[in-house]
């Protein structure tokens, strides 16, 4: 079964950018995983949330695919630096229909 991570990240810092895309990725395709979408060409449509400066949807084989890429040690010091230099969010969501 497919899941989805679907990250907010707001940087505020812009040093870890650049080094932290030449590694993760590489990673996430060495996973499984495959950006959807990575932009800041974004609209709120409903709710009230913090503003936003970027999206990113990957969708992962499994849900051992996507732990596996976030407990790489060879990704953990970028993780950590894109943590220290930005507000981000990270949801893990399955895709499946509950309501079905």
């Amino acid at each position: 079964m497919a899941y989805y991570s679907v990250l907010e990240v707001t940087p505020t810092n812009q040093g870890w950018g650049a080094d932290y895309a030449r590694v993760a990725n590489p990673l996430v395709v060495q996973y499984g995983g495959k950006y959807l979408a990575r932009t800041s060409n974004h609209q709120r449509l409903e709710g009230e949330t913090e503003n936003v400066t970027l999206r990113i949807i990957i969708e992962w084989p499994s849900k051992e695919a996507a732990i596996g890429f976030m407990n790489d040690p060879a990704y953990a010091p970028h993780l950590e630096a894109r943590t220290k230099g930005s507000i981000s969010q990270h949801y893990l969501i399955e895709g499946k229909d509950d309501l079905a």
